[in-house]
């Protein structure tokens, strides 16, 4: 039985997929290769790593045994590849960040622009996700590193603080709440909303808080970034929750106010998330002494 790291790297694709297409193209594969390369592993193995039905695969539980040791193999060779890379040239390692919309959108593109700059042998593949299914990728292995609001539940992990970065309302300058210095969520519901498309995680972690109150929101529109929430809501079409750091940099421009947000859910640190500091590849450590830097600078 013999299985070389891209039949690994494929199983895993496959299995984060949920079907066999999308993991043979997440490997850079044809369908024939990738379905010929799964045969063979179950042929070898002499049972079946996965169950097939029209609407894709999962693993069987030799399959999910699989799972686990190729994440192991997969981060050991990535520490290895990584720490020889040192001695040589060329690309000497990759880091998988998962961060949620404000890390993405307002922190890290100059810190991530610059620790590329510095070190031009490690890519970023970078990635939003909702700060809940950052911890549960950290949890299973998907993923080294991540930044998450410290609002959610991090029992297990390794934490490092990396911004401040509490939630804030916006609304235009005339609106009744601009002279406000606080408000509640329950206030906001029946409010005209200017928010962030479904696939946002921000725009999720406020309707996960808004479903609790069990009414919805009003929205009047969705649009595709934090900087277009904030000069909509400045021409009076509504109001929005951004970050507190997006709001002051687009408060004269957008012609919008900003609220306290009186909710311990929006009253938020972003953390630098990780299962084990010490296994993590020496690029990993790198972009994380970066990360860590930079926000001591600010």
């Amino acid at each position: 039985m013999r299985f070389d790291l891209t039949d690994l790297r494929l199983f895993l694709n496959v299995h984060e997929a949920g079907t066999i297409t999308g993991g043979a193209q997440a490997t850079h594969m044809t369908l024939a290769s990738a379905s010929e390369r799964i045969r063979g592993m179950e042929d070898a193995l002499g049972v079946p790593l996965l169950t097939r039905d029209s609407r894709g695969v999962r693993v069987t539980p030799a399959g999910s045994t699989l799972v686990h040791h190729a994440r192991m193999v997969l981060r050991q060779m990535d520490q290895l590849y990584g720490e020889l890379g040192e001695y040589g040239s060329g690309l000497k390692g990759h880091v998988r960040l998962l961060c949620n919309t404000s890390a993405l959108s307002e922190h890290l593109p100059e810190a991530i622009s610059a620790f590329l700059a510095a070190h031009p042998g490690i890519s970023v593949d970078l990635e939003e996700r909702t700060s809940f299914d950052i911890v549960d990728a950290l949890r299973h292995g998907t993923c080294e590193l991540g930044i998450v609001s410290d609002s959610v539940p991090l029992a297990g992990l390794h934490t490092l603080f990396f911004r401040d970065d509490p939630l804030v309302l916006i609304v235009p300058r005339a609106h009744g709440f601009a002279a406000r210095t606080a408000v509640r969520l329950a206030e906001l519901v029946d409010l005209p909303f200017v928010g962030l498309g479904e696939n946002s995680a921000l725009q999720t972690h406020v309707a996960h808080h808004v479903r609790l109150l069990g009414r919805p929101l009003a929205y009047r529109i969705r649009v595709h970034s934090l900087e277009s929430v904030c000069r909509v809501v400045g021409t009076g079409i509504g109001v929005g929750i951004v970050p507190k750091a997006v709001a002051i940099r687009q408060a004269r421009v957008a012609g919008i106010r900003r609220v306290r947000l009186d909710e311990d859910w929006a009253t938020r640190r972003l953390v630098l998330a990780m299962r084990d500091p010490d296994a993590l590849p020496a690029h990993a450590r790198q972009l994380i002494a970066h990360l860590r830097g930079d926000a001591h600078a600010r």
